[in-house]
């Protein structure tokens, strides 16, 4: 039986992601195309009406969900091919490279990566490109810990003792019976990189150092309507809407998981 919270969560985001897929079908508008008629109020012409410059804001919400699920996904990607090898690396072998991976994450980790990322970001740039790669840096550590932590628990369980004893290598039994163990867990935690992933990235583009202009991102849409709030509220609240929602479909398909 399916579980509630995974049931809704997997509505949310097959939503989402059929939006991203079929944009150009589903929007009515071409999303960066500029209009003459500026901070209208939604109608049947206009779902949630148009921004400053004119542009559909649903057709900017529906192109949205390509660019948040591209960072947030990819995050995820480059933060889980960082941290999983580490983490089965050090909670396999432990001894003293056990001991100095423990340090690099626990370095990693005391550092705040909202505050991270936004140094990283201004150092390097932003683009689409340079997010995924500064959010899987961020992320990996605590994909790291949690890897280490079941290996720990898998490494001292019967069946890998019994495996040992029958020569098994301990690549063989990483790739047989460690990794496959832990790969629910694992699972849950992508799930959530990816919500943790679109919300810092929508944070980023909030504070002005997301993807630059023109490119439909959903942090970069509620900041540029924060100014108009009076008279159109659906300029940030569109936007923030899909962002709030993405992120708990994701949350809830990771939480089920557990």
């Amino acid at each position: 039986m399916m579980r509630p919270g995974r049931c809704v969560g997997g509505c949310i985001i097959a939503t989402i992601v059929t939006a991203a897929l079929f944009a150009p079908i589903l929007a009515p508008y071409d999303p960066y195309r500029s209009g003459i008629d500026m901070l209208a109020l939604p109608s049947a012409a206009h779902w949630f009406g148009t921004d400053d410059l004119g542009r559909d804001l649903a057709s900017r919400v529906i192109y949205g969900a390509r660019t948040s699920l591209a960072i947030g996904f990819g995050a995820a990607l480059v933060a889980m091919g960082i941290g999983i090898p580490i983490g089965l690396i050090a909670g396999y072998f432990r001894g003293r490279l056990d001991i100095a991976l423990v340090a690099l994450i626990d370095l990693f980790i005391a550092l705040p990566g909202l505050v991270l990322a936004l140094i990283i970001t201004v150092m390097v740039g932003a683009s689409l490109r340079n997010l995924i790669l500064v959010l899987g840096f961020v992320m990996w550590p605590s994909i790291a810990r949690l890897v280490r932590g079941q290996a720990l628990a898998v490494r001292e369980t019967l069946f890998v003792e019994a495996a040992r004893a029958v020569g098994g290598s301990q690549g063989w039994i990483i790739r047989h019976h460690v990794w496959p163990s832990i790969l629910p867990v694992v699972a849950a935690q992508f799930a959530v990189s990816v919500s943790f992933a679109i919300f810092t990235s929508a944070s980023l583009s909030f504070l002005g150092l997301g993807i630059p202009p023109p490119v439909a991102d959903w942090g970069g849409m509620v900041r540029s309507g924060f100014d108009y709030l009076a008279l159109n509220p659906l300029m940030s609240l569109a936007p923030g809407s899909a962002v709030t929602f993405t992120v708990m479909g994701f949350y809830l398909i990771g939480a089920s998981f557990r």
